[in-house]
């Protein structure tokens, strides 16, 4: 199989992101559905730290377990500087961000407070998407790596593990902007940004193997994941339905852990 032909199939596992984004596109459902929709969401984040944290501290625990303690250090400093720049980082953005957006003035009507709010939903869906694009941009690397390494067999199970989860990621992405209505450009922008990362990841895993550099950019997921889970949960708490967030959060960890034992199964 072609370089080219790898490069294509890793672009279509990350545009399968696109299969869960018309769900953004759902007319103001009740909120008991938005609830819902919002924790399933939440699971799906949270399995997503996980599996990210747990990729990215594979190669320092192995140089742990082969005593090369300058190795693991290295690595072990750049998770912990990138994990802290993906989270810190979207705190102070987001600080600078509503600072930027005040009007001044007692004069805010009801409908600019209802365009501040989809704003707010933009922006954190917004915010899903880049974190989401950082972790496949890292997923692309693997599938670029195992096609260098000439494990083209464990290349293509990659390719179809990933494009499984990807279309669960896309709903994680749009279930704040759920009766919103956005339009059809912005969901296509964040598909692109997204799920574009994997075929990026998969040019760049070809060209060379860097275990830092992969780490990095699981630390940088990892980090503005969890920033994106705080503000759900935020939102969850305001909805007051602890019964339906519970089992929607549950439901998102099982899909999460379904499609990643997909991936798992098809390797072994």
């Amino acid at each position: 199989m072609s370089s080219a032909q790898i490069a294509l199939l890793g672009a279509i596992a990350g545009f399968t992101i696109y299969l869960g984004l018309p769900i953004g596109r759902l007319r103001a459902p009740m909120p008991r559905l938005k609830a819902g929709l919002n924790a399933v969401a939440i699971g799906i984040l949270v399995f997503l730290v996980w599996d990210v944290l747990t990729h990215a501290w594979e190669p320092v625990d192995e140089a742990l377990g082969h005593q090369e303690v300058g190795s693991a250090l290295a690595n072990g400093l750049v998770l912990a500087a990138c994990v802290g720049v993906g989270l810190l980082g979207l705190v102070y953005f987001d600080r600078w961000s509503a600072r930027r957006s005040k009007r001044p003035g007692p004069g805010a009507a009801a409908v600019g407070e209802l365009d501040t709010a989809r704003s707010g939903a933009g922006e954190l869906a917004l915010m899903i998407a880049v974190g989401i694009g950082l972790h496949n941009f890292a997923e692309g690397l693997a599938i670029g790596n195992s096609a260098a390494k000439g494990e083209l067999e464990l290349a293509v199970l990659l390719i179809i593990g990933f494009g499984l989860h990807n279309a669960t990621e896309g709903f994680g992405i749009v279930a704040p902007l759920t009766g919103s209505r956005p339009s059809w450009g912005f969901l296509a922008l964040l598909g692109l940004i997204g799920g574009g990362p994997t075929f990026v990841g998969t040019l760049v895993g070809q060209a060379f193997v860097n275990d830092t550099l992969s780490i990095a950019f699981l630390g940088l997921a990892a980090g503005s994941i969890l920033y994106v889970v705080i503000e759900l949960l935020a939102v969850a708490r305001k909805a007051a339905l602890k019964e339906i967030t519970t089992w929607g959060v549950f439901v998102g960890l099982v899909l999460g852990f379904a499609t990643d034992a997909v991936i798992t199964a098809a390797g072994a």
